[in-house]
């Protein structure tokens, strides 16, 4: 068995690294483990948004199949996570960060499971134990009076009942005033808090001491960075290491403003999307998200080292990824949750420190990879026996081993759900019509929208996807043979989740040798 790190830095893009041609950006922590692992180049989430994106990373399942389809929908009790695969294989799953995941307080109540029970807060901490959860989200309106980072911040000297806001995430006017870091306005401001008291900071310690305290228990952290996730505001000196002269070029056409998909142009109505469309807003705040990315490479270099220095190296699998990307005005979008692939595709990097990874270390696999594989792999790495009848994705071993998969997939798979968001009522939309997939194949990314026409992008001629081909009926035909497959992929969702395919062809056929004669003349 390995310890297993897995590492998640929440809306981290996957081209803000040098090591994925970012050219102004230097990441060269993150770029050394992809030298010593392999970097997955067309990696994808499974719902381009925090809840229902870990949710699929947790249980290697996809949202369809989970049902927990946006932030602050519960994950059903029942369903089965990382912890529940790897703690009966003799694994210590612990938590330090964000997972964004709502327990199911009804489904717990209806199975008599107390919430604080040792069983009841696994349950509700999507199966990890919470060595320190941190969603990384504490409005005044919303703030947790036990939250230890607070505590923490107050033992340090920031004097306030909210710290996090006050000083984490909050400049200082020239009178001294807080200036909070909600508002884009203020993202060039240094955050009012010394920079090893920031977030990514204090969470690199934290990992570090639930290894420590794991001693020679075998583990798997999930080491859950808060950062470069808005709110958009860093410590001295990230605030103003990088200027509007770095920054990638927008990538926005005339042609997709004017004439938008209309599920697209609700989105463009947004407050973010208007925002960041602003040349100014984002010469302001794309600065400081690069800022934060180097701020989060400069502290996993730090826990590399520890990694060393403690020979945790020589034993650990590491995986680095973030659960969806940020669109930063391009498309003329803010936020995530639509499909374009600075949104949905996300950054993946895998080190496993076997000989036998050595044939394909700094290599850059173009194989499609899914959320849903982590589980799987983790499994794998475990020792434990396969679940397909469960886990939806494929583990990555084989691949890390530079072993033939000829069976290896052939598209990856997204889902949106969007109704909690302003464009259903934009579109007059109930509820249950707010939703959206996507098919990605090596050339097309095909997107379905309930009651609206698809999208269609040729990601060969068109890599930056600027021509929607969704009514041309040049590729009518194309458009029904993605939609097939969408379909095809709907169908094939694992649900007889309680019963192995195993158990089911030694059932089959057996009704008789039992005693039940049905159909006997």
């Amino acid at each position: 068995m390995r310890n297993i790190l897995f590492i998640m830095a929440d809306q981290l893009r996957a081209d803000y690294l040098s090591c994925a041609g970012h050219q102004t950006l230097q990441t060269p922590h993150i770029d050394g483990l992809a030298k010593r692992g392999v970097l997955f180049d067309r990696a994808y989430c499974q719902a381009p948004v925090c809840g229902p994106s870990r949710m699929s990373f947790y249980t290697g399942r996809y949202m369809t199949s989970h049902g927990a389809t946006y932030n602050g929908v519960p994950l059903r009790a029942t369903e089965l996570t990382m912890g529940d695969y790897l703690r009966p294989l003799g694994y210590r799953v612990g938590l330090v960060g964000k997972t964004h995941m709502k327990s199911d307080d009804d489904g717990m109540k209806r199975l008599g499971v107390d919430p604080k029970s040792s069983l009841g807060v696994l349950i509700s901490e999507c199966g990890f134990e919470p060595f320190e959860r941190d969603d990384g989200l504490h409005p005044d309106q919303l703030l947790d009076p036990d939250l230890a980072y607070n505590a923490w911040l107050r033992a340090k000297g920031y004097a306030s009942e909210n710290p996090w806001h006050d000083y984490a995430n909050a400049g200082e006017g020239p009178g001294g005033e807080i200036l909070s870091g909600w508002y884009m306005r203020n993202s060039n401001l240094p955050a009012r808090i010394r920079e090893e008291d920031s977030e990514t900071p204090y969470m690199t310690d934290r990992a570090m001491d639930f290894i420590r305290a794991s001693g020679d228990q075998t583990w798997c952290l999930h080491l859950s960075y808060i950062k470069p996730h808005w709110p958009y505001i860093a410590p001295a000196p990230y605030h103003n290491m990088y200027g509007p002269g770095q920054m990638q070029s927008v990538r926005q056409s005339d042609a997709e403003h004017r004439n938008p998909h209309p599920v697209v142009a609700a989105f463009m109505q947004h407050e973010e999307s208007v925002n960041f469309s602003r040349a100014d807003v984002r010469d302001i705040v794309i600065p400081t998200y690069m800022g934060l990315v180097k701020q989060l490479d400069d502290h996993l270099g730090r826990l590399f080292a520890f990694l060393e220095q403690s020979g945790r190296m020589k034993d650990t699998l590491i995986v680095l990824t973030s659960d969806h990307g940020d669109y930063l005005g391009d498309h003329w979008l803010g936020e995530k949750e639509l499909f374009h692939e600075e949104s949905v595709r996300i950054p993946m990097i895998v080190y496993h420190p076997d000989d036998a990874a050595d044939a394909t270390r700094g290599k850059v696999d173009h194989a499609f990879v899914e959320a849903i594989d982590l589980a799987p792999t983790f499994l794998d790495v475990a020792g434990g026996v396969p679940q397909p009848h469960r886990l939806e994705g494929a583990s990555l071993l084989p691949r890390l081993f530079g072993q033939a998969t000829p069976l290896w997939r052939e598209a990856a798979f997204s889902e949106c759900d969007y109704a909690f968001r302003p464009a259903r009522h934009i579109l007059g939309l109930p509820p249950d019509r707010a939703r959206a997939y996507m098919v990605r194949t090596d050339r097309w990314k095909y997107i379905a929208y309930e009651g609206f026409r698809p999208q269609l992008f040729d990601l060969q001629d068109d890599p930056h996807e600027y021509a929607d081909l969704g009514e041309s009926p040049a590729h009518a035909g194309l458009r029904e043979e993605l939609a097939a497959r969408l379909f095809t992929w709907m169908r094939q969702r694992r649900i007889r989740t309680t019963l192995s395919d195993a158990d089911v062809e030694k059932r089959t056929g057996t009704a008789k040798a039992r005693g039940i004669l049905f159909g006997v003349w």
